[in-house]
């Protein structure tokens, strides 16, 4: 049995490198839809179909818990995955949980009520349709109170950054960061919502300052994840075996860029 790590394009690719080396004796199935990167432009009901079409595949290789590594896919689909899709003996979870038990500092799976917390004015960096979903807002509401989110939404950063153009990427980052501080000019602290940013963590610090605590997901989702694992041993593989990298794009060139994103060499399979 293996875990699945699936985003829309390469940046999950961070995720995986961080529960990875959580976990090194679980073997992990990682699934890109290249080819529909990315999702942050589409529509609720299609990013459903496509996500649900990449976790039947990766059920083909005995992932029976699988991960959305995709804050767009998390916020559109999940839900509707968890409630009326998925059968009674798979999981699929999402990263928002996580980061936003992180912010307000509450353990893995508590569910007391929304109460009060530290951090008063939080500026969220996600995808166009993650910004639409007001996913991150559901989800802090039952969890804190008295909470401000001000959303940016990051348009063409996925792009820039699934096509290997970090100079463009890096400008957008700034342009990105300049409308937010204009709608909330003192964010306590922000939030990266997608798991391609953290490949640009460096510029999102250095645009926001130093007064501004920056969240980014995959070291909180692994541990979210190692949490899991111990609570639901059936979930962990009995034996490790290679890591499988899967896309539906061309697995030429997505090795050659997820080997350039990892600085290590990855090879892709084809869907």
């Amino acid at each position: 049995m293996a875990v699945g790590i699936f985003d829309s394009g390469l940046g999950g690719l961070t995720v995986l490198e961080a529960v990875a080396n959580r976990l090194p004796s679980q073997t992990f199935v990682y699934m890109g839809d290249n080819l529909n990167a990315p999702y942050g432009v589409r529509g609720t009901s299609n990013i459903f179909d496509l996500t649900t079409k990449c976790i039947e595949r990766m059920w083909e290789e005995d992932c029976d818990l699988v991960v959305l590594a995709c804050n767009t896919a998390s916020a559109a689909a999940l839900k509707q995955i968890q409630e009326k899709w998925l059968p009674k003996n798979k999981r699929v979870l999402g990263v928002f949980v996580p980061l936003i038990e992180s912010l307000t500092k509450r353990n893995w799976g508590d569910n007391s009520p929304p109460r009060e917390v530290d951090v008063k004015n939080v500026a969220l960096f996600a995808t166009p349709s993650t910004v639409a979903s007001r996913a991150f807002q559901r989800e802090l509401a039952f969890r804190a109170i008295g909470v401000d989110v001000e959303s940016q939404a990051c348009g063409g950063l996925v792009d820039a950054i699934e096509d290997g153009d970090l100079i463009l990427a890096e400008a957008l980052v700034r342009s990105h960061v300049d409308a937010l501080k204009r709608k909330m000019p003192k964010p306590q602290a922000a939030i990266l919502g997608c798991t391609h940013y953290p490949l640009l963590e460096k510029v999102f610090k250095d645009a926001l300052g130093e007064n501004v605590e920056v969240y980014s997901q995959a070291n909180i989702v692994a541990a979210s994840l190692s949490d899991y694992l111990n609570r639901h041993p059936k979930m962990i593989g009995s034996n490790k075996l290679k890591n499988i990298f899967i896309t539906t794009g061309d697995p030429v060139i997505i090795s050659r860029r997820a080997t350039q994103f990892l600085r290590r060499s990855v090879e892709f399979i084809s869907a």
